[in-house]
């Protein structure tokens, strides 16, 4: 049988060597990163090691990182502790997002997923100085990227703080949080090659953050919890390799044009959403006409690829996606759709396989419909 071909970075990504030798090297030393005596120093100094790698992959200082249990719990921290009396946000975001503060504005978004500026503009004209924006940099499920920039010109002309989902695009975009004007950033370890379990949020010099997990006062009284350092080592390790190989990027985007364009190809009805936005280069994700999202990840699963039908942070249920609800209201195609998220070990045969399996979908797909007719 083919090797497996793994097409689901966006869910998680495999952990790089680099990450696991480092972690390795952690596992056999000990020590509190709060103690003072060496094996505490050592333990120490490889969080700081690893606070510095994360730190530049988002072009910040060292100072302004705070490790976290993952994206979620970064993003949780921000929305809570940056001490505004609302939240506004779109209607695209991740859960991790959505579920901290269900009580936020929603925006719109038009149908490539893009963030409504008038609409923003109009909440925050009423009361800016006491909101803090939250917008997803890379959507998850379509990898459309938001105008970053315009938004933090927005959020600050209305003396707004602005909070960034970056979990998806740090590690496939160069990002630097000073050029794009961010209060907050998260980011999460396993989407870049380093282990599940870790994450960091990034908050601006001079900006007060409230704690919302109490205890003995880590991470500058910002995250309390003894440190995860074997986590920490591996995220800093897979944060410089990223740093190191965003180049990489514009190969992965050649083969996900490459399927793209094979969808396009197959006949008319499929679909792929946020064609027209600007997005992840290892992102696409697509409609099949008349056959469920989950029925076609099943069917590539025995092909011995591995694909998704929307986000994987749902606990494993099969669910219509908010995404594309958001972007195409009552349409179909958010209950026909796939989401391929391509990465640094995708190969061109990986490419050919998946569009011979995707394409024979379709094929059988348009026969079911023709004999139906």
């Amino acid at each position: 049988m083919p090797a497996a071909i793994y097409a689901d970075y966006n869910a998680t990504a495999p952990l790089r060597d680099v990450a696991i030798e480092a972690m390795s090297d952690a596992m056999r030393t000990v020590g509190n990163p709060s103690s003072v005596h060496g094996p505490g120093r050592t333990a120490r100094a490889a969080i700081e090691k690893a606070r510095a790698q994360v730190a530049a992959l988002i072009g910040a200082a060292p100072q302004a990182i705070v490790f976290t249990s993952g994206g979620t719990e970064a993003s949780a921290l921000a929305l809570k502790g940056a001490g505004r009396r609302r939240v506004v946000t779109s209607t695209v975001e991740h859960e991790a997002v959505l579920a901290a503060v269900p009580d936020a504005v929603r925006l719109p978004v038009d149908a490539n997923g893009i963030l409504d500026l008038d609409a923003l503009r109009s909440v925050l004209e009423a009361d800016g100085g006491e909101i803090l924006v939250s917008v997803q940099w890379a959507n998850n499920e379509t990898g459309a990227l938001q105008p970053i920039e315009e938004i933090a010109a927005i959020a600050r002309r209305f003396g707004a703080l602005l909070h960034s989902d970056a979990v998806q695009a740090a590690g496939k975009l160069p990002l630097d949080v000073a050029t794009a004007g961010l209060d907050l950033l998260s980011l999460s370890a396993h989407k870049i090659g380093g282990p599940a379990g870790v994450g960091a949020l990034y908050v601006r010099e001079g900006l007060d953050l409230a704690a919302v997990q109490s205890g003995g006062g880590q991470e500058k009284g910002r995250r309390s919890g003894t440190e995860n350092k074997i986590g920490i080592v591996g995220f800093g390790a897979a944060a410089e390799a990223a740093r190191e190989t965003l180049a990489d990027w514009d190969r992965v985007a050649v083969l996900r044009d490459r399927f793209e364009a094979a969808v396009r190809a197959a006949g008319p009805g499929a679909r792929i959403f946020s064609a027209d936005a600007p997005r992840l280069p290892n992102t696409s994700c697509v409609s099949l006409p008349g056959v469920r999202g989950e029925t076609q990840v099943i069917a590539l699963d025995l092909a011995g690829i591995a694909v998704s039908s929307g986000s994987a942070c749902s606990s494993g249920k099969v669910r219509r996606s908010h995404v594309l609800d958001a972007m195409d209201p009552g349409s179909a195609d958010a209950e026909t759709a796939i989401r391929v998220s391509l990465g640094w070990e995708s190969i061109d045969g990986d490419v050919d396989r998946l569009v011979d399996a995707w394409c024979d979908l379709y094929n059988r797909a348009s026969a079911d419909t023709e004999r139906s007719v």
